[in-house]
């Protein structure tokens, strides 16, 4: 079953002793001290002994004294003070460097450094992070008409005699010492982080690596016969036929019909994609049922495959449009993304990079889990097409989105003379109106919207990308209408859940394909809780969540009872500054709603699922789930993904209702759900 939340702090009723972490220590271990820790243990016990007091009298979750499960401050002193002990402090030894960064805005990017550089007679050494990036400098100090001399690494640099020398090193931190001083990148890139090279990889990673192998079945999983169809595994059984013991697998398909086949047959055996487990539609042995599916599957691969030739054929015919890409101005662009690039991020950029250079159409799927930086790909790539003169459009699934996206690009492009527009609910007829016309003129290099944007009224002058948000979210038709304009213009696409046929092409070719994996540094895995539905396992999260000046999502999929929830929040929480969001309220008072949640006007959003899709708020880290067994497991994965987008640990609590019984598939998501903490 599922592990109680917090079933530790029960320990000591089932041992007469407890261990602290000091009963682990050798004589001779040597403790490190960091920091105030007087401070530290102080402000620990100020805020466990306020827990304490706030549930101290929960008669449904009894809890034990702090005293019996955590050692006091002066134990802890008695403690560390029988070992040798080693402070860590930091000296200053050197001075730092003053502000040389580049300023690209400015007509005399390097004028800071020219400043410094002529107040000093000290040598000074410039250090890049790699034999790459030293051209880039390079290049950036001789157009800022500073004179240097180069040096492959830093034992060269030492036997140089120039005042200024631009070579490579691995040091993050510049500093001024009696002697020399030491200039990195760290310095000149101020307002942006360069990419690490040090990530540690599995070298024979592959996105077949992905694919998980029969090994990982379990009893009751939906497995697919070649020759028989959809039916469940239920295990392993040896069996004897005279000839000795063989092993075969048991299925089992509709009306409780067993068919076992030898292991040796497993070829014949594949796992089952076409939706839940739980729905999958088994097959009766001996009847029609299984060929019936298998022909119709046939011809709509026909069909697919058809529509796949016309469109791949019209690619070959027609050139697309070779984008140059300016990198003095992509540069300066990239310099504006406050975080640092994950190596696959990376591979990804330069894959699109190297598309959009190509005459080829590019078609390319970017597959990667919620808040891993697909949107910094798009960024990037519509930042490349605006500004080599092309218009981009941005294509997501629901108004929430585009204004999410609409607010990002805002940002990213404030300064340039890259003009976006949005096109959703959330704006006037008239507004939108005004943006068609400037679109069809070429005063919109950048637009966002819904579906709206592929209708027979709207009008390019010169379209050179689109941009598409979760494609598995859209209708059959508006796919329809973006399988014609494939064709024309590059297409990239972005999703975290890609569905099967997307993949399938992805993965036979037919699309190229990007996997982001790896999460941003610093993001930590979301600590997941299933509990019974309780007011003070509420109040407990939402108060830590306050105390740190956070936000929390408390998701209550019910309109009906929804206004009945914020009462009951209120009177629990009444410091809580509360919003309700809904798909069915007006569409500029929910404008409104998001808006102020954004901007921490309210601290707890009361939603449904609306948030499901695509909204990026980094102080919101901890989301309640009501009823979460509700919910299918893809589904829970992907409002869990709301929370954790920033580097502070983020918590989601999974509640149900103790006076109802959950079905055994709703257990197993929730266990699952709960187990799946890895990023990515």
């Amino acid at each position: 079953g599922i592990p109680i939340g917090g079933i530790e702090w029960y320990m000591p009723l089932f041992f007469d002793e407890m261990s602290d972490i000091f009963s682990y220590f050798s004589d001779n271990t040597i403790i490190y001290k960091h920091g105030n820790l007087d401070h530290a243990c102080n402000h620990f016990w100020q805020e466990t002994e306020k827990r304490f007091r706030l549930f101290a009298y929960d008669a449904e979750r009894p809890i034990l004294e702090p005293k019996d499960l955590l050692l006091k401050s002066d134990q802890f002193f008695k403690s560390i003070n029988a070992y040798k002990k080693f402070e860590l402090k930091r000296p200053e030894i050197f001075e730092r460097i003053p502000d040389v960064s580049i300023d690209r805005k400015n007509i005399q990017p390097l004028a800071k450094l020219n400043q410094f550089i002529s107040e000093n007679s000290k040598r000074i050494f410039i250090l890049a992070d790699s034999l790459g990036r030293r051209e880039t400098v390079s290049e950036l100090l001789k157009v800022g008409g500073i004179k240097f001399k180069s040096a492959d690494d830093w034992s060269e640099s030492l036997n140089m005699n120039d005042q200024v020398v631009l070579t490579v090193s691995p040091v993050h931190q510049g500093y001024i010492s009696s002697e020399h001083i030491v200039i990195t990148e760290s310095e000149l890139y101020v307002n942006t982080v360069r990419q690490s090279k040090k990530h540690q990889r599995d070298k024979n990673f592959s996105s077949d690596a992905m694919v998980r192998d029969l090994s990982e079945l379990k009893d009751g999983d939906p497995i697919v016969h070649e020759q028989y169809g959809v039916g469940r595994f239920r295990g392993l059984f040896n069996l004897d036929f005279g000839e000795g013991e063989s092993e075969f697998l048991l299925l089992e398909y509709f009306g409780d019909d067993k068919l076992y086949i030898p292991v040796s047959n497993l070829d014949l055996i594949s796992r089952y994609s076409g939706g839940p487990a739980e729905t999958a539609p088994l097959h009766k042995l001996g009847s029609d049922q299984w060929d019936k599916a298998k022909k119709k599957a046939l011809k709509q691969i026909h069909d697919t495959a058809a529509d796949l030739l016309n469109i791949y054929s019209q690619r070959s015919i027609k050139k697309g449009y070779a984008f140059k890409i300016n990198l003095q101005d992509y540069e300066r662009f990239t310099d504006g993304f406050p975080f640092e690039e994950t190596e696959d991020q990376l591979t990804a950029i330069n894959a699109v990079m190297h598309d959009m250079e190509s005459q080829k159409p590019m078609d390319r799927l970017i597959c990667g889990d919620v808040g891993f930086g697909k949107t910094e790909v798009a960024l990037r790539a519509a930042f490349i097409a605006a500004n080599d003169g092309k218009q981009v459009a941005i294509l997501v699934p629901t108004t929430l989105l585009a204004e999410q996206h609409y607010n990002n690009f805002m940002d990213r492009f404030s300064g340039s003379p890259i003009k976006i527009a949005e096109i959703s609910r959330f704006k006037s007829k008239k507004e939108q109106a005004e943006s068609l016309i400037k679109l069809a003129n070429g005063e919109i290099d950048i637009i966002i919207g819904t579906h709206r944007l592929i209708q027979n009224d709207i009008k390019f002058k010169n379209l050179g990308l689109i941009i598409i948000d979760e494609e598995h979210r859209f209708g059959v038709r508006q796919k329809e209408l973006l399988k014609a304009m494939r064709a024309e213009v590059d297409v990239l696409t972005l999703t975290a859940t890609p569905i099967p046929r997307t993949l399938s092409m992805a993965m036979e070719g037919l699309r190229e394909f990007s996997i982001i994996s790896t999460p941003p540094q610093k993001r930590l895995s979301i600590k997941t809780f299933v509990n019974n539905y309780s007011e003070g396992i509420i109040r407990e999260a939402v108060l830590r969540e306050f105390n740190r000046g956070g936000q929390v999502y408390f998701l209550h999929n019910d309109v009906d009872t929804i206004l009945s929830m914020k009462e009951k929040l209120k009177k629990l929480i009444p410091e809580a500054r509360i919003e309700i969001a809904h798909g069915q309220m007006r569409e500029r008072e929910l404008e409104r709603v998001m808006h102020d949640f954004y901007q921490q006007k309210a601290n707890i959003l009361l939603c449904t699922t609306i948030i499901e899709t695509g909204i990026d708020i980094p102080s919101a880290n901890t989301i309640i789930m009501n009823r979460a067994d509700m919910f299918g497991l893809a589904q829970l994965h992907q409002l869990r993904g709301r929370v954790g987008r920033s580097h502070h640990q983020a918590y989601a609590y999974l509640l149900i209702d103790p006076d109802r019984k959950i079905s055994s598939h709703a257990q197993k998501r929730l266990e699952a759900i709960q187990l799946l903490e890895d990023l990515g």
